[in-house]
């Protein structure tokens, strides 16, 4: 039997042990022992009995345990039939954190439908509650527990007439918390990890007989790759494809490789499989995932195991040494992008070692791939990043970003940044806000450092930054992001940007808002499109439909602006926002 979750065969053994040497001494003494003890053998319980009986005893398992098959079929000590029970209930899922846990609820979710599960948008109809959940940060994890708490009060109000709720906790903290989530109050029926999703129906098998299961192992080679998500965005025009899982860079302040495990790519077949089923959907704008998305690497197949060693960006280093051979990012996004030129191709979130020029140029020369990358600094001084382990300095950083900015003129930046880390002081601060002005951002994710357990971080470092003054750090970063996110924007003021159509604004049933190359919201009004419609005697404009939008006004979150023209993107060509400032300044 395969091991997983916590499932042991100590206690088979033991069970079987006790049970042959009873039976041994119990006909020992007889004149017929040897044929009574046969029989006895024969008759009694088989492997499956003991398995049934042992599997799900819980034991504290280790830091990290693996598992080296890739995936493993259904036990058949669980009759196939009574997985079918999903048929009559209802699954509700909640996801937090990354967008690679939205990825995650979908493969989930296709494991779930495959067995007769319902999925509802309603928690009052659920018989099933899965929470896909995220441990980057303390704050994350005490959301969930607060959460499971009045889902257990949802819970224990239910009437007696209905079947029993059952909660789930999918994900990173099920990883990394799984002890303390199946003794706390017993507020958890099922544990899954993420890489424990094909195990989900016969978890949730055992806790609808009224056990509690759980499967937490981490996977050397799980990728997913022969399962095809059910994606839920409820847009239709954009999707997330997961392309690797893991990550090697053992950051100090990480807790992801524990949580996630190695990295391991998934076959580059598999992936252009599913864009093209995208494609075929109508689907607009597809997102690569991965935890360190740009050290994709397929050895799937004999011809693509060759020597040549990866190439970094100039002044990186990698904490763990890159593997030669395989196809690359470079490989996956030439022939991602070359699927659909109608459909945009975006990837996160990406480590700034991975950016060698091939990646760079094939972004500038392929009008579907977007001109916009997100690029981790987490810190701008260089102490601060040797203690994260980031294997680069501030000055590598920067000669990164005018390297970027040299290959894809007008490209737009995103970054996240950690404040008050283990050591941190005013100067290294003041050197983080320095690096948000030289550089520029458009978008930013930024947040106090909060220390994770199993970490470098945890181990070797002292979390001496005071929580007061790790917000006060907090607040003055967010204040200039903004200031220099509004004047980076501004320049766009003016502009034409293609914009891929998402829906109504939140704010305002009269107005349409959708997203330009930059990942940047764009806001126009209905009566735009009214008059679009009626003028060139086309179809209305609806989401997913790309228009082209003169830009008016800008803040440091979205940009405002009329319609054009209803377009396609393979016929608009790209104007350069810096071109279009330096026109600017050239007429004042």
């Amino acid at each position: 039997m395969t091991s997983s979750g916590t499932c042991s065969l100590r206690p088979f053994l033991y069970t079987f042990r006790r049970f042959c040497c009873s039976s041994t001494n119990m006909f020992v003494t007889t004149s017929n022992s040897s044929s009574k003890f046969r029989s006895k053998i024969e008759n009694g319980p088989t492997l499956q009995d003991f398995m049934k009986k042992a599997c799900f005893i819980q034991e504290k398992p280790a830091e990290i345990q693996y598992e080296n098959t890739e995936h493993e079929e259904i036990p058949t000590y669980i009759p196939d039939d009574q997985y079918m029970m999903g048929r009559v209930r209802k699954v509700y899922f909640e996801t937090y954190g990354c967008q690679m846990n939205v990825n995650d609820t979908e493969i989930a979710w296709s494991f779930l439908q495959k067995k007769g599960y319902l999925r509802t948008g309603e928690l009052a109809e659920a018989d099933v509650v899965l929470l896909v959940t995220c441990s980057v940060r303390e704050k994350a994890e005490q959301t969930i527990w607060n959460r499971l708490k009045q889902l257990t009060a949802l819970k224990k109000r239910r009437p007696k007439t209905h079947a029993p709720l059952k909660i789930g906790v999918l994900g990173c903290m099920a990883e990394r918390l799984k002890a303390e989530l199946l003794e706390r109050e017993k507020l958890v029926d099922v544990l899954a990890g993420p890489d424990a999703y094909r195990d989900l129906p016969r978890l949730l098998y055992l806790a609808h007989s009224g056990q509690r299961a759980s499967n937490v192992l981490l996977s050397l080679e799980e990728t997913y790759a022969d399962v095809m998500p059910v994606h839920q965005s409820g847009q239709g025009h954009s999707a997330f494809v997961s392309i690797m899982r893991g990550c090697n860079n053992m950051c100090s302040y990480c807790i992801v490789p524990f949580t996630r495990g190695r990295e391991r790519s998934r076959p580059i077949s598999s992936i252009l499989e599913e864009v093209r089923l995208l494609s075929d959907q109508g689907v607009k704008e597809v997102t690569l995932l991965g935890q360190n998305v740009n050290s994709y690497r397929d050895t799937s197949e004999v011809q693509f195991c060759g020597s040549e060693p990866p190439r970094l960006s100039r002044g990186f280093a990698a904490l763990c040494r890159p593997r030669p051979g395989g196809l690359r990012f470079a490989d996956l996004l030439d022939r991602v992008s070359l699927v659909d030129p109608e459909m945009r191709v975006r990837f996160t979130s990406p480590h700034p070692k991975d950016f060698p020029d091939e990646v760079l140029h094939l972004i500038q020369e392929r009008a579907n791939i977007c001109r916009q990358l997100h690029l981790p600094a987490q810190s701008g001084s260089s102490r601060v990043l040797q203690a994260m382990r980031r294997g680069y300095t501030r000055d590598a950083y920067l000669e990164l970003v005018a390297n970027i900015r040299k290959i894809i003129p007008g490209v737009s930046l995103s970054s996240d940044f950690i404040v008050g880390f283990c050591g941190e002081t005013e100067e290294d601060h003041e050197q983080t806000l320095s690096l948000v002005k030289e550089v520029g951002y458009s978008v930013g994710f930024l947040f106090a450092y909060s220390m994770r357990k199993k970490t470098h971080a945890f181990h070797r470092l002292h979390d001496d930054v005071p929580a007061e003054v790790k917000q006060r750090r907090l607040e003055e970063l967010i204040t200039v992001f903004r200031e220099e996110a509004a004047r980076v924007n501004n320049r766009l003021i003016g502009s034409n940007q293609l914009v891929l159509v998402e829906g109504e604004s939140k704010r305002s049933s009269q107005e349409l808002c959708g997203r330009n190359e930059g990942n940047m919201k764009v806001i126009f009004p209905q009566q735009d499109v009214a008059l679009q419609a009626s003028v060139t005697h086309t179809a209305p404009i609806k989401p997913g439909d790309y228009v082209l939008v003169k830009i008016t006004s800008a803040s440091s979150q979205s940009l405002r602006g009329h319609v054009l023209s209803h377009t396609t993107l393979s016929s608009t060509g790209r104007e350069q926002p810096q071109e279009h400032w330096d026109r600017q300044m050239a007429g004042c």
